[in-house]
């Protein structure tokens, strides 16, 4: 062959040969970060991503981060949406308590709750609070239980779905009051608080960084904390414990996840961009202001978290009585 057709030739094909060489991620290190979120807008998980979002997006170099509320069935519709997508860092989830309440509660799942999910960290919790509509008068445990004795099934409780942390948490206070209420299932935080603030139910429970804003305005009444201790956000706020229901505790926490078999290399670059965005000062003082508390656990703890819990809160389930289809 001719010397300057064979070299010609090399240097055509020499940007072709690059572009093949180049790992896939270089191709796609602009595309965004999508964060499915199985719950509604206004949730817990949802106000603290969304006030981590602009330090995470810092944290991974400026890569857009795109949060994706997906609530239905309780975060089953997200979590299904999740565990199917590719395993390539590029999505996420955030998923709560109710992950691992689901396999006690619903006959079948579309998942497996362990084994589709690749564990990033267990990021923190959210203080939760047992709150009631102004009509209702009772400003402590003593006297909202007696308001349920006095009325069997005369009350209403709702929450953000049959089976969810909320739903639960509900069960166990009125359970440890001796008392008995109706529960009202919505699709989601929003609904939920939405009809707690009209007074269609009048009481519920919430992770205080949603109905903080409300308590301030006096649009609903706190009852108390299910914390073990009381909050720094909201100090004036006793717990439940202390008014005589120590076995009411119960909190929100939140786990970062992938799908299944992401790699690695993408565990440890993700996690660490969690960890630097948590501890960014804006996000430090927006979860001080919420009352939430950032513990940002390894992928391993996270894992073993997450089973001892579906464990805990599979016994409540079974106690209780509550199964779905």
């Amino acid at each position: 062959m001719n010397p300057d057709l064979k070299r010609r030739l090399l240097l055509g094909a020499a940007p072709a040969l690059l572009a093949t060489a180049l790992p896939v991620r270089a191709e796609t290190s602009t595309a965004p970060l999508r964060l499915i979120l199985p719950v509604s807008a206004g949730s817990a998980v949802d106000t603290i991503m969304r006030a981590t979002q602009g330090a995470l997006s810092k944290a991974l170099g400026g890569q857009p981060v795109v949060i994706d509320n997906l609530p239905g069935a309780g975060g089953i519709t997200g979590t299904s949406a999740l565990v199917k997508a590719a395993p390539d860092g590029l999505t996420l989830g955030v998923l709560s308590n109710n992950h691992v309440v689901h396999p006690s509660v619903y006959k079948k799942l579309p998942y497996d709750t362990y084994e589709d999910i690749t564990p990033i960290a267990i990021g923190g919790s959210s203080p939760m609070v047992l709150v009631v509509h102004p009509k209702v008068p009772a400003r402590n445990v003593k006297e909202l239980a007696a308001l349920l004795k006095a009325r069997p099934d005369g009350y209403n409780y709702g929450s953000a779905g049959n089976g969810t942390i909320v739903h639960l948490a509900g069960e166990l206070v009125v359970e440890e009051m001796g008392a008995s209420a109706r529960h009202i299932p919505y699709k989601g935080t929003g609904p939920q608080i939405a009809d707690l603030l009209g007074g269609q139910v009048e009481m519920g429970v919430s992770a205080l960084v949603v109905v903080q804003p409300h308590l301030r305005s006096g649009a609903l009444r706190a009852i108390g904390v299910m914390s073990r201790e009381r909050i720094a956000a909201a100090p004036d706020l006793p717990t439940l414990a202390e008014q005589g229901l120590p076995g009411a505790e119960a909190e929100g926490w939140f786990a970062i996840v992938g799908p299944a078999r992401l790699p690695a290399a993408e565990v440890r670059r993700l996690h660490a961009a969690f960890s630097a965005a948590f501890n960014a000062p804006e996000v430090k003082e927006a979860m001080l202001r919420q009352g939430n508390q950032i513990r940002m656990s390894s992928p391993e703890e996270a894992g073993r978290f997450m089973r001892s819990e579906g464990a805990r809160f599979g016994r409540l389930v079974k106690k209780i009585g509550l199964q779905l289809d």
